[in-house]
């Protein structure tokens, strides 16, 4: 039945200066109205809508104002420099300083690669990848990086 998930939406002070800090990101417009504006994150299959609202300062917590963004792995390799390329600051998260980022979350026998950073409003953005599901031996410490991560398990 569910196939993926097709939208997330972000409440924004200032609409036209999210609208030119995700279309830095590299999102297309898909609908710009009165009240809502659509960005593709892949056309056809998910977007994101953002929300000119009081409610952009809202306090923030993990299951509201998030919205997190698959990358391929060799973007994520890239994603640090990506970001300072386009003037945008990797924030601390799960104990790891900006700079150390991506980093390395482990869900069980599941790790993902994820670097963190906020838009205009604060809102919470993170690109991420899958590296390794179902996958009970491999080398892990809370707080390693990806360069780390890689090299540990010989990747």
């Amino acid at each position: 039945m569910i196939k993926g998930l097709y939208e997330a939406h972000l409440p924004v002070s200032d609409i036209d200066r999210s609208i030119e800090f995700y279309h830095g990101l590299g999102l297309e417009i898909a609908y710009k109205g009165p009240r809502v504006t659509f960005f593709w994150i892949e056309k056809g299959k998910s977007w994101l809508g953002l929300w000119p609202s009081e409610h952009a300062k809202t306090p923030y917590h993990p299951s509201v104002r998030h919205v997190a963004f698959y990358v391929e792995l060799e973007d994520m390799k890239r994603a640090q420099e990506w970001l300072a390329d386009h003037g945008i600051a990797v924030r601390d998260a799960f104990g790891v300083v900006g700079e150390d980022q991506p980093l390395i979350l482990q869900n069980s026998a599941n790790y993902h690669a994820a670097i963190y950073f906020d838009d205009p409003d604060g809102n919470s953005l993170e690109f991420i990848t899958p590296l390794k599901l179902d996958a009970p031996s491999v080398t892990y410490h809370d707080g390693m990086a990806l360069k780390q991560w890689l090299k540990a398990n010989h990747l």
